[in-house]
């Protein structure tokens, strides 16, 4: 297979999802509705009671809406897009079809990968671009963020958002079954995850969660209980994650019966 043909690929993978209305909306829900509602209930605090409430924006609200996005909602949005891309061929009945047609299977699985990401990307970057905006008009004379620091939490958020969306098509295209993918990623990411991390008999074992590894490369403090590592420790972290769950799914793909 040819550069050609695995571009062409892509765009059609590509051109499924966009197509997913259900799954398009939802993601961009997930995207933009908390950082609206973040500054709509910060601006509306501070008109009501200026001297108790600071204006919406400034660099310390850019920390807020960084974590809203990179580590809370913009993750649970990459999952329902590399969900979407893991099972979309399955669960709409054609992937035997793509088969018959002698096309490899591994390249049915690799295509699913750049274009569950492109997507998750677009739509990160509507709601970081609508971050940024409210960082600066609702500043009010606060010190803002700068440009450095900006484009640091756009690499920040693609890394958090674009990893676990290829852990997402990894674990769909493995298991074939969109609910039990959701809901298997979104318990670990909201529940497992957190809880293990607040577990200190676990030690150092606790940097081998991805959202630790990934919060390492944040270009300012997202709070909580961060575990210290290096950052050689947390691209290996990463790394192995999207290897393993990559090598599941193209294992699965390339087995299952059609």
């Amino acid at each position: 297979m040819n550069a050609t043909i695995a571009a062409q690929m892509t765009r059609a993978d590509f051109l499924k999802l966009r197509k997913k209305r259900g799954t398009l909306i939802w993601t961009l829900v997930l995207a933009l509705a908390p950082i609206i509602i973040y500054f709509l209930v910060a601006a509306i605090e501070h008109s009501s009671n200026p001297h108790k409430y600071g204006p919406a924006g400034g660099a310390q609200n850019f920390r807020d809406g960084l974590r809203v996005i990179a580590l809370f909602f913009g993750p649970l949005a990459a999952i329902l897009i590399g969900v979407e891309a893991g099972t979309g061929d399955a669960s709409a009945g054609v992937f035997r079809d793509l088969v018959v047609t002698g096309r490899s299977r591994l390249a049915l699985f690799a295509s699913r990968v750049p274009a569950a990401l492109a997507l998750c990307w677009i739509v990160m970057l509507l709601g970081y671009l609508l971050l940024s905006l409210g960082i600066f008009a609702f500043a009010g004379g606060l010190p803002t963020p700068p440009s450095s620091t900006i484009i640091n939490g756009l690499a920040f958020t693609f890394l958090g958002t674009g990893a676990l969306c290829v852990v997402a098509v990894g674990l769909a295209s493995l298991t074939t079954s969109k609910p039990a993918a959701i809901i298997a990623l979104i318990a670990w990411q909201v529940v497992a995850s957190p809880l293990i991390t607040h577990i200190s008999a676990l030690g150092s074992a606790r940097k081998l969660v991805l959202t630790q590894a990934i919060a390492h490369y944040s270009p300012v403090s997202v709070g909580g209980n961060t575990i210290a590592m290096s950052a050689t420790t947390a691209t290996l972290v990463i790394v192995a994650w999207i290897a393993i769950f990559l090598a599941l799914g193209a294992w699965r793909t390339r087995s299952m019966d059609t």
